[in-house]
């Protein structure tokens, strides 16, 4: 894999939208199959208790190194021919600074089922996305991802310089750490630790190292990394223009998208690595030229989030096809609904949370969890707290008002879109702006198409 340069890179979409499925299509047509690691101790759990159709949960874990833990999260997890229609499903435990023996097991189990499923039966490359903002999982996620094999490891939505140095240290079997800000005058960052030996019993066999991609939106940052980190730390970058779906970075001038934020990709060229330009670069005429300006390809999400293996529930894919195809499907840019205070793309859909009617009934409560922040509570603790909960409980843990105004609950919103979700909560869509690749790939608004009939489109 070492000169190994695909010129299409799946995007790791949303929750479980680039699922092991569409990642394990994308890498049996020779190009780079991408999962979305977010959240992926969640979406495990609700399989399970959704009966694990398929058995492919199950499958992946009947070789789980470690069987006692993958025993344990069945046993907790897995309801034989799935819980009753419109019930609720068992709660996951939050992550803390001290998680529960039974999370980080899910969490390690969890990740691992899904690289292995998506690398069953070839050795084409995958890769694994995490986001940054998402922090606590990360030492127990990547820890997984790479006990099933996980080839390349990329992270964006800040700027993950301690990746390298955690990659190392599962791949030494050494104690993993990862330190989190928080926000106070007396602590400002706390360091989480891991110890898989100690947690397993034994020293973990890990097959290879992944490659550590950075998803970058500037030159700024691709210097960063560079000057930060020694030499070999990271393979290349992945480089996402504010087109592009899911978090972008914000504009440099904090209001809009302008000069600025213009990547010069003869710059990027002369660091001497591999780089793949993401955001609206879904055609043959992008990709051609994204490799006149040095880049290896071009990455490519929402076309693959449409098509038939994606994890996406199927009648949203439906509906957003039918939209795209007639030009009536549009996106916003949302400088508000994330609570990681990154901008983010919201497709305007009917009965979603882009909805203000739907946004403004719904229960504003954090069941899940995963974008919970840390601050100093007054009396020294840690406390948690995330801006899209209720305004009155954000406050009373020191908040600010005004922080909560148009978030969402991302968590809940993105289960939903691929399937998972609770049967009271709403789905939230992300998508990138571009949508012109559907009249190339379908006949009329009810049709559809394939994995592979997006790449043939693609590099055509």
């Amino acid at each position: 894999m070492e000169n190994y340069y695909p010129k299409i890179r799946l995007g790791g979409m949303g929750v479980n939208i680039s699922d092991w499925l569409l990642a394990k299509t994308l890498s049996l047509l020779n190009q780079i199959g991408t999962l979305s690691g977010t959240a992926l101790e969640r979406v495990v759990a609700r399989i399970l208790q959704n009966g694990d159709p398929g058995g492919h949960v199950r499958r992946a874990l009947s070789h789980f190194p470690f069987p006692e833990h993958a025993e344990k999260v069945l046993k907790a997890y897995f309801v034989k021919g799935g819980i009753k229609k419109d019930s609720n499903f068992k709660a996951v435990p939050f992550f803390s600074i001290n998680p529960t023996p039974l999370l980080i097991s899910l969490t390690v189990c969890a990740n691992y089922a899904f690289v292995w499923l998506a690398k069953e039966g070839h050795e084409n490359p995958i890769s694994i996305n995490y986001l940054d903002k998402i922090s606590f999982p990360h030492i127990y996620a990547i820890t997984g991802a790479m006990l099933a094999g996980v080839d390349e490891i990329s992270m964006g939505a800040g700027i993950p310089l301690q990746i390298p140095k955690v990659i190392a240290d599962i791949y030494s079997n050494n104690t993993v750490s990862y330190t989190i800000p928080v926000v106070g005058k007396n602590i400002t960052t706390y360091e989480m630790k891991f110890n898989p030996k100690s947690f397993f019993g034994q020293n973990l066999e890990i097959k290879r190292k992944p490659k550590f991609l950075p998803i970058i939106s500037s030159n700024l940052l691709a210097q960063i990394y560079i000057n930060k980190l020694p030499p070999g730390s990271i393979y290349g970058f992945v480089i996402e223009e504010p087109t592009a779906g899911g978090h972008n970075a914000p504009p440099r001038n904090k209001v809009e998208y302008g000069a600025k934020d213009i990547v010069n990709y003869s710059e990027i060229e002369k660091l001497g690595l591999p780089f793949w330009i993401g955001g609206s670069f879904a055609s043959p005429e992008k990709l051609k030229w994204a490799l006149s300006v040095g880049a290896k390809g071009i990455q490519a999400g929402s076309i693959f989030a449409l098509c038939k293996e994606s994890g996406m529930w199927p009648v949203y894919r439906k509906e957003i096809c039918k939209l795209g195809f007639n030009d009536e499907l549009k996106v916003r840019t949302d400088m508000r609904v994330s609570p990681t205070n990154y901008p983010f793309k919201v497709a305007i859909v009917s009965g979603t949370l882009s909805e203000d009617y739907i946004y403004e009934n719904r229960n504003r409560v954090c069941s899940q969890g995963c974008l919970r922040s840390i601050y100093e509570k007054p009396d020294g603790k840690i406390g948690y707290r995330c801006s899209a909960e209720s305004e009155f409980i954000y406050e009373q843990k020191g908040g600010k008002k005004e922080d909560t105004v148009g978030r969402a609950c991302l968590c809940n919103g993105l289960l939903s879109a691929c399937g998972v979700g609770d049967s009271f909560e709403f789905p939230i869509i992300t998508l990138g702006d571009d949508f012109s690749f559907l009249k190339k790939l379908m006949k009329n608004e009810s049709d559809s198409y394939s994995a592979k009939d997006a790449v043939n489109y693609l590099i055509s």
